[in-house]
């Protein structure tokens, strides 16, 4: 088992490292880029293609068992059909950093 703590790299500092990589783009550029980039992996994602950015890890759809769940107030089984979520797995570059 790996105990290193994996830390979280948020929005605002991928903003922050490419305004200090790129200073003649405003603020606002980056931002759309980021938005233009994150909008064609989700995209590409729906539509059950595996996006991989190499160096940096892979995008993928997961799909989650169907399930039945029960509610905790009035005791009523209910079922949950199959759901899909994103699922990311960074590469081994990025996961000794």
């Amino acid at each position: 088992m790996n105990n290193q703590k994996q830390e979280t790299f948020t929005r605002s500092d991928i903003e922050a490292s490419l305004k200090k990589k790129f200073p003649n783009l405003s603020k606002f550029e980056i931002s759309e880029a980021i938005d233009a980039i994150l909008e064609s992996i989700v995209e590409s994602v729906a539509l059950d293609e595996k996006v991989e950015i190499r160096g940096f890890g892979t995008f993928s759809k997961k799909f989650i068992r169907p399930r039945k769940f029960i509610n905790p107030k009035t005791k009523e089984v209910s079922y949950l059909g199959e759901t899909a979520t994103m699922h990311f797995k960074p590469s081994k570059s990025l996961i000794k950093i």
